[in-house]
């Protein structure tokens, strides 16, 4: 079945692009949200004379969307979870469940804004992605854990590591200092 897309798609094609797509697809989630007109004669007039209108409707979205997207990015949530010794969950985190979280943290979403391939089952930290608009996305830092103390523990042993990396490269470019001027103090008295 051919369509029009009324909005950018990822995968599919831009706003006003004629695409090829399966009739599944077409019937239960283009034409019933409103993101794509069947390819017909009348259609194509009615999109044209659309046009503008549909644009402006996108770039206003859009703008709201990179607004929220700069307030949402770097968002940390925590969501708690039981879990077996090995660090397994006894279920698993879905989509659903970081959209509860970040609807608690204050943000307005979906659950289908959240893009997460496959839910989490074991205890750790994920970037999981937030598609606020088909345009404008964002990373959110997921941690899951048993307990508050334990993802307190978790993110103070990450940042030490950080400072135990920053501290170690730092030794290395004092090292490395070091060894250049001690080449340069041997060519001069070479000289």
């Amino acid at each position: 079945m051919e369509v029009i897309l009324l909005e950018r798609i990822e995968k599919l094609g831009q706003m006003g692009d004629t695409v090829k797509v399966k009739p599944g697809f077409a019937r239960n989630y283009l034409l019933p949200q409103k993101k794509a007109l069947r390819n017909t004669k009348e259609n194509q007039t009615r999109f044209a004379s659309q046009r503008v209108q549909l644009e402006a409707q996108n770039l206003q979205r859009r703008e709201e969307a990179a607004a929220v997207a700069v307030k949402l990015d770097g968002l940390a949530i925590l969501i708690i979870r039981q879990a077996g010794e090995g660090g397994m969950l006894y279920g698993s985190v879905t989509g659903r469940d970081v959209a509860d979280a970040i609807k608690e943290a204050g943000f307005g979403i979906e659950r289908r804004q959240v893009a997460l391939a496959h839910p989490i089952k074991s205890i750790g930290t994920s970037q999981v992605r937030v598609s606020l608009h088909p345009e404008v996305a964002v990373n959110v830092k997921v941690t899951v854990a048993r307990s508050q103390e334990e993802a307190e523990r978790a993110a103070r042993s990450h940042a030490e590591a950080a400072a135990e990396v920053a501290e170690e490269e730092e030794v290395v470019a004092d090292e490395a200092e070091a060894e250049e001027a001690s080449e340069q103090v041997d060519d001069t008295a070479e000289a």
